[in-house]
């Protein structure tokens, strides 16, 4: 699907769920990783990660589109158009949409390296997903020197 086959598509998604046109641009976004779609308050745009639709599907995209769309119609509306809105939350449940999106396998990062490091004056252990430069911090309990014991790698 290209950039203005989804147009059309949410163009049409917005006419047929909400009865109202959909003014502004949609587009796909390959660097969205987390997430399904994401709307563009300043803009009004709309992003979509192609990997939902290659992953799962036309029918589980389109719920993705009309949560977003629901961002974008009671944002424009001036209504309560986040995720804990109850006025989001009701016109989710009419119109369709998917409240959650499935995880990409593959997609989420996780740290898969831990650095342990050790006060050389109190002890105290620390662990760390990401490196310490040794020679700017210290302990916050004492102040003293630390020191890397080791990585380990999962």
């Amino acid at each position: 699907m290209t950039d203005l086959e989804l147009q059309k598509l949410v163009e049409g998604i917005s006419e047929a769920s909400f009865n109202r046109p959909f003014k502004h641009k949609a587009t796909f976004n390959p660097r969205l990783r987390t997430t399904g779609g994401r709307y563009m308050l300043q803009s009004h745009n709309i992003e979509m990660n192609p990997k939902q639709l290659e992953q799962f599907g036309e029918e589980e995209f389109i719920k993705i589109v009309k949560h977003e769309l629901c961002h974008y119609h009671l944002h424009i509306e001036g209504r309560g158009y986040q995720h804990k809105d109850a006025d989001f939350k009701q016109l989710l449940k009419k119109v369709g949409g998917s409240r959650f999106c499935q995880v990409v396998p593959g997609m989420r990062r996780r740290s898969k390296t831990l650095h342990i490091y050790t006060c050389k004056k109190c002890g105290i252990q620390f662990r760390r997903k990401r490196q310490i430069d040794l020679k700017r911090f210290v302990c916050g309990r004492c102040r003293g020197r630390l020191e890397k014991i080791k990585t380990i790698s999962q």
